[in-house]
């Protein structure tokens, strides 16, 4: 069967057998498109979408062994890490990070209310161990998805438990890691088992991380903290309906933030002496069901039901105080959200809605270390404060010709956010609503080569972050709410090239983003009777951003692969009729490498991750204790991988990294990345 009419039948399915197919066309190992689900919410082949999507598969997770989610996606084209402190890590897509880029589990939002527009360390509450696929949709996508779809969307999908055949089969995986470079110890252990129809799978996860050694041989204090999580899920099939529930807990008892409690640049003490996130954890609920059988008004439906709950509790105590600070805060975020598909000739329609609702719950009190004595305090959020969203949507793709593949789609958002009334008088209540579009396209200059191209407008509500933020922020600042924020926008479009056959895969996507009313925290020119700097966020700023991504794989055959990237991002921001760079924009990154395999048991790969030199920095970069204000110098790190397979259900490799003991510094992040690393990783299946 030739790759061009499979592709095309492909792009056509939505059903959940549209992998298999590929598989069974191709083969895993020498087709080198991806099926992927965020772009469209169907299935469908990386090759034949408009958006830029970026996809880590199953076998590369495993590969790598991760400690955080973030650190899956280095170097991949588009998706910058930064991390603040250890245990933590955000992805920047397109200059942007934190809310402003939407961050989904297996269909349901990462994303709450107290997200900030910021790196934040939630993301590190997916048990990485556990990922199955992460799917990175790069430029705006708030049709589909909503508020926060600003620079794109990621994606962690969990393994499911299918089988095929009516005979019980049982099975399972051990997976451990040991690293020099943080004398660091992490792994999990998973089950499945079922029948057709049937299946249930569970697994626990525990890191226990130690003090991390940079490039020269330093340990950096404040570096240590452990992690533990476990998750199950049951699959049940019966003629077309399928239902699915999960349950996922992570937890990080006591992680010390590493940034605030040593000295940064331009900083003679650090702005702590305790800073411990003390727990973050994270509590997700999940329903979904689906029904595939062909009706007047719909062919697939989805429907999902969610109950994720976020705590971050802090105790903390300023450099020279004798005051220990203790704080709870909890979001508590339910959604119902359902998908309609239906196939109208060359058309296929995608229809549905979005309601969520986010309860905030904070709570502050100061106890003098020297005394005892307790004393309440302004929390960080109005305690009880609440957001609910509602989101109507339609998408259509139309096929126009055997060549032209034609998306476009509208949606409607409205917003109920209420903070609820403090002691120093906060309290209000707004109503934003939006619609936003995106129409795309996707042109067949050959069986292999697309040119693609997308137009789209994206928006960010408000959230009980921008709006009812109160109390001490770093380089000392102090937060003031502000209630009279509206939504940001931005107008996006890209244009580029994709290819793929079974030797070659690659990419080459140019963007330009214009953003308005962008939220930011800006100074108020005025200080509070501690002699802190006022802060609030306010709808300040107009933003371009623009870049080009690109990436490339050969395989000519099953046995090397070798690759390469490279994105390069400009950001200029305007505030007040002033013009300058904009913040924490990664300079050029990338990477390149090969892999080789040798008969069936040993594989080789080595491998370069770089980064060019960034010193076009904005007035809040130059400012931060996180961020050299003479610039972040550029780095380059060699690493190797050996790995061994002595039996089919055995695996161990064997990774050294950062050879050469560079010492360096992701740009924007608060701590210097690890020196010279070996590993060693085990993968048993029983």
């Amino acid at each position: 069967m030739a790759a061009s009419a499979v592709i095309s039948a492909l792009a056509l399915d939505a059903r959940p057998t549209l992998a298999a197919t590929l598989d069974d066309a191709f083969g895993e190992a020498t087709y080198l498109d991806q099926i992927q689900v965020t772009a469209q919410r169907r299935e469908s082949s990386t090759l034949e979408v408009s958006s830029a999507v970026t996809v880590v598969g199953r076998e590369e997770i495993k590969r790598q062994s991760p400690q955080t989610i973030a650190d899956l996606l280095h170097g991949e084209p588009g998706t910058y890490v930064q991390q603040t402190t250890p245990g933590q890590g955000v992805v920047i897509i397109r200059g942007l990070k934190g809310s402003e880029v939407l961050h989904l589990v297996d269909g349901f939002r990462l994303n709450n209310a107290f997200f900030r527009n910021a790196p934040n360390q939630y993301i590190a509450l997916i048990d990485a161990l556990a990922a199955d696929q992460i799917e990175v949709v790069r430029g705006p996508m708030a049709t589909l998805y909503g508020s926060d779809a600003m620079g794109g969307v990621m994606q962690v999908l969990t393994a499911e438990p299918r089988f095929s055949g009516t005979d019980w089969q049982t099975s399972g995986a051990l997976r451990a890691r040991y690293s020099s470079g943080d004398d660091s110890m992490h792994g999990r252990v998973w089950f499945q088992t079922g029948r057709e129809g049937f299946g249930i799978s569970g697994g626990a996860s525990y890191q226990d991380i130690g003090t991390r050694r940079v490039g020269g041989g330093d340990d950096l204090p404040f570096t240590a903290f452990s992690q533990k999580g476990g998750d199950v899920k049951l699959l049940a099939t019966s003629n077309g309906h399928e239902l699915t529930a999960s349950f996922q807990y992570s937890q990080q008892p006591r992680t010390p933030r590493h940034d605030a409690l040593v000295a940064g640049f331009g900083q003679d003490a650090p702005e702590n002496s305790e800073f411990w996130f003390q727990p973050q954890a994270r509590r997700f609920s999940h329903l979904r069901y689906r029904y595939i059988e062909s009706s007047a008004f719909a062919d697939t439906i989805e429907l999902h039901l969610g109950e994720q709950r976020i705590i971050d509790n802090r105790s903390t105590v300023g450099y020279g105080s004798s005051n220990r600070d203790l704080e709870s805060n909890t979001s508590t975020l339910r959604g119902f959200t359902g998908q309609l598909g239906k196939a109208l000739g060359a058309h296929y329609l995608s229809y549905g809605w979005e309601l969520h609702r986010d309860r905030v719950d904070s709570f502050r009190e100061r106890i003098n270390i020297n005394s005892g004595t307790t004393s309440s305090r302004p929390p960080r959020f109005p305690d009880g404060s609440t957001m609910e969203s509602l989101g109507l949507f339609v998408a259509d793709a139309w096929y126009a010709s055997d060549r032209l593949h034609i998306d476009a789609g509208v949606r409607y958002s409205r917003f109920d956010v209420e903070l609820s009334p403090t002691a120093n008088g906060i309290g209000t209540r707004i109503r934003p609503d939006d619609v936003s579009g995106h129409a795309g396209f996707v042109y067949s200059l050959s069986d292999s080569l697309r040119l693609v191209g997308n137009a789209g407008r994206g928006f960010r509500a408000p959230n009980i972050f921008d709006l009812g933020t109160f109390g001490e922020r770093t380089g000392n600042r102090f937060n003031i709410p502000n209630e009279n924020l509206e939504p940001e926008t931005v107008n996006s479009f890209d244009l580029g090239f994709k290819y793929a056959n079974s030797q070659w895969e690659w990419e080459a996507i140019a963007f330009r983003s214009h953003y308005r009313n962008k939220i930011t925290s800006v100074l108020t020119g005025e200080l509070n009777q501690a002699g802190q700097e006022l802060t609030q966020s306010r709808n300040a700023t107009r933003l371009v951003l623009s870049g080009v991504e690109a990436g490339v794989q050969y395989a000519p055959g099953e046995d090397w692969r070798a690759y390469a990237s490279a994105t390069y991002s400009k950001g200029d921001e305007e505030f007040e009729g002033n013009q300058y760079a904009a913040d924490r924009i990664p300079p050029l990154f990338g990477k390149a490498g090969v892999r080789r395999n040798f008969a069936a048991q040993w594989e080789l790969e080595g491998w370069v991750l770089y980064a060019g030199r960034q010193d076009r920095l904005s007035p809040r970069d130059t400012s931060d204790a996180r961020i050299n204000p003479d610039g972040t110098a550029g780095w380059a790190t060699l690493n190797a991988r050996v790995g061994f397979s002595p039996r089919e259900n055995l695996s161990l490799r064997f990774s050294a990294e950062n050879l050469s003991d560079k010492r360096y510094r992701e740009h924007g992040s608060g701590i210097d990345a690890v020196g010279r690393n070996l590993s060693l990783a085990l993968d048993l299946r029983f």
